[in-house]
């Protein structure tokens, strides 16, 4: 089978005579799929319970006839004007209480009985309309949920959470310490979503009531997914996850409710860094996939977006990205989007066919792109091989966001970046894990901030070290319980012991952080970082930010690996006995490792070393590799 490849295409924008036109370009360019329908509510139903389906027949029919697969969206992140003057109630509210009115997306409460309804509905006119149609590949619901609202429709059904959560007031008061300034609720009533208040806002109402949204927009996204299974039981379904700090959904668990795990990805950073996050996101999907294929369903061609700026990405740099992706287990590479429009308020997003037409750069390099995932069709089923594990908790990240915090530098994120970063530069392939997974097969654990730690996941940590496991655990690392209340006795609370250390204060400065640490069996290996021999494993606590080669250093060591060069990215997949090694040489040098086989870009042989160009690519199908042995 081969790689998916194509992006959003949004015809609705366009006269009749340009889909035609898109349709060659999409063959010419290896298009093999695209979603349909993402923001197309108020021309899929005009008005109320009237539907207009001709204009998609003709587009998902002709789309067939060019041999292009449809993701066909529920177009629900985008309610027309004549639902929010119907149904005011169900547009969203702000915590200081600002209802917001259409104009824009995302103008919803997933709380709102009407718009729920109205989804429902809408899912299922899609549903039964094109019911076995040829072009159907995929059902794409939504797009990127994530949108949280503080009105009364929210606050209902956040008590209704809170009372299954709790089962009773004692429990909740107990878990956000209401005796702190006499918060104490004595009735469900009194307990309102944490709307803008006079001082700081109680950190375990906030923490839950982003627990709260994840589930909320969860059942949401279900009674679509319900109502299309039930039109076409065989066709996947998915929603594509959005990534960032203001996203109240926990991805790891909705993973277990789609077909596919789709995300998309966005690098915030114009310089070396975008490729660090490329390979964070792919591994960040891969562990919400439980390790299976997912899909790259959004990033944008050919550009990279910072605060304020647009930046072209340089020549070779859409397909770096995109084989970065695929070597970490993606399908293929989708884009938002197809075509760049004409007006609205992405008329310069980036677009496969950009408005300089497909006599450009950015569609030659799209044809090369194409070219290069139909080339790679039988890697998608091998298994990427990773010695290392980061924990990631969204829980965490959200408590770190938190009021009252002894420094507002403090950054979840970036805490996980870094410990992927340190291994990516040294060239260890890394997986994303949940402490309630099996950590054995893993050389080296690394908990980067993980602020909330169960008693299971503390005893899961010390089982995994004592069998001889070695752990990397930062700073804020076990200082509160899941619930979010700080652990007594010295931090890093749940894990005083395996870490053989003690805390009796942080000392947050202007270089950032620092503490007061107690040995207790550890050892100082060197500054800022402490070794402990723990059973049969070893534990290191890293009590302070340490520069990006310190760190490197000390995640090679620890994971018991000699580095890779720098910026040379290296990624094995194997599977039915054969190998594949993915190199991408990110610098502006001609790059040398080590290899055997076939490069399937280029058809040429390698032998011995190879030699990659500055910005070059290679997927190299491995000879002499035997099955079992760890890969050099």
């Amino acid at each position: 089978m081969s790689l998916y490849f194509g992006g959003d295409y949004n015809p609705e924008q366009w006269p009749e005579d340009v889909w035609h036109e898109d349709v060659a370009l999409m063959r010419r360019a290896g298009v093999n799929l695209v979603s349909v329908g993402v923001f197309a509510w108020s021309r899929l139903e005009p008005e109320e319970g009237r539907y207009d389906f001709g204009w998609l027949d003709r587009v998902l029919d002709l789309l067939d006839e060019g041999g292009v697969k449809v993701a066909l969206a529920t177009p629900t992140a985008s309610p027309p004007p004549w639902f929010s003057l119907a149904y005011p109630d169900a547009l969203p509210v702000r915590a200081d209480g600002t209802r917001l009115l259409h104009g824009s997306r995302d103008t919803y409460c997933g709380s709102a009985p009407a718009y729920r309804e109205a989804c429902r509905r809408i899912a299922g006119e899609l549903g039964r309309r094109y019911a076995g149609h040829p072009a159907l590949a995929l059902w794409h619901v939504h797009n990127e949920y994530g949108t949280a609202c503080h009105c009364d429709h929210a606050a209902a059904a956040f008590r209704g959470w809170l009372r299954k959560e709790y089962g009773d007031l004692d429990a909740l008061n107990d878990a956000w310490v209401t005796d702190f300034w006499s918060q104490r609720y004595s009735d469900w009533e009194q307990v309102f979503p944490p709307r803008a208040t006079q001082y700081l806002a109680n950190p375990g109402q906030l923490l839950d009531f982003r627990r709260f949204w994840s589930d909320e927009l969860l059942a949401a996204y279900t009674e679509q997914r319900d109502v299309l299974r039930a039109a076409t039981p065989d066709v996947p379904v998915t929603t594509n996850f959005v990534f960032g700090g203001w996203v109240p959904v926990d991805h790891a668990r909705w993973a277990r409710e789609v077909d596919l795990v789709a995300i998309d990805d966005y690098p915030s950073d114009a310089g070396p860094a975008a490729e660090e996050q490329v390979a964070f996101a792919g591994d960040l999907a891969r562990h919400w996939a439980g390790g299976d294929k997912w899909l790259l369903m959004e990033s944008a061609p050919n550009l990279i977006y910072t605060p304020g700026r647009m930046h072209a990405k340089e020549p070779g740099r859409m397909l770096r990205h995109s084989l970065a992706h695929v070597a970490r287990g993606s399908r293929g590479a989708m884009f938002f989007q197809w075509r760049a429009p004409r007006g609205g308020a992405e008329r310069f997003h980036s677009a496969l066919v950009p408005h300089a037409g497909p006599d450009s750069r950015t569609f030659r390099e799209a044809v090369e792109l194409g070219s290069a995932l139909r080339a790679l069709s039988e890697v998608e089923d091998g298994a990427i091989e990773a010695p290392a594990a980061i924990a990631w908790d969204a829980a965490s990240w959200w408590a770190l966001q938190g009021p009252g915090l002894p420094w507002e530098g403090i950054d979840y994120l970036a805490e996980a970046r870094a410990a992927h970063r340190a291994l990516w530069t040294a060239g260890i392939t890394t997986d994303f894990v949940s402490l309630s997974r099996p950590l054995a097969p893993y050389r080296l654990l690394v908990l980067p901030a993980h602020y909330l730690m169960s008693d299971a996941a503390a005893d899961a940590v010390a089982a995994y070290v004592d069998a001889g496991g070695h752990l990397v655990a930062t700073y804020l690392s076990g200082i509160a319980d899941e619930r979010g209340r700080v652990r007594l006795g010295g931090y890093p609370g749940a894990l005083r012991d395996v870490l053989g250390v003690r805390v009796e204060e942080f000392r947050p400065a202007a270089h950032g952080w620092d503490e007061a640490v107690t040995l207790n069996g550890a050892a100082w290996e060197r500054p800022g970082v402490t070794r402990h021999r723990y059973g049969a494993g070893t534990a290191w606590y890293v009590s302070t930010p340490l520069d990006d080669e310190a760190y490197r250093e000390l995640m090679a060591e620890a994971a018991g690996i000699t580095p890779a060069p720098p910026r040379l990215e290296l990624v094995r997949r194997r599977g039915d006995g054969m190998s594949w090694l993915f190199a991408l040489n990110h610098t502006d040098r001609t790059a040398l490792g080590p290899a055997n086989g076939v490069d399937l870009l280029s058809g040429a042989s390698v032998s011995g070393v190879l030699e990659l160009p500055a910005g070059g690519c290679a997927v190299i199908r491995e000879v002499d590799i035997v099955p079992g042995k760890p890969l050099p």
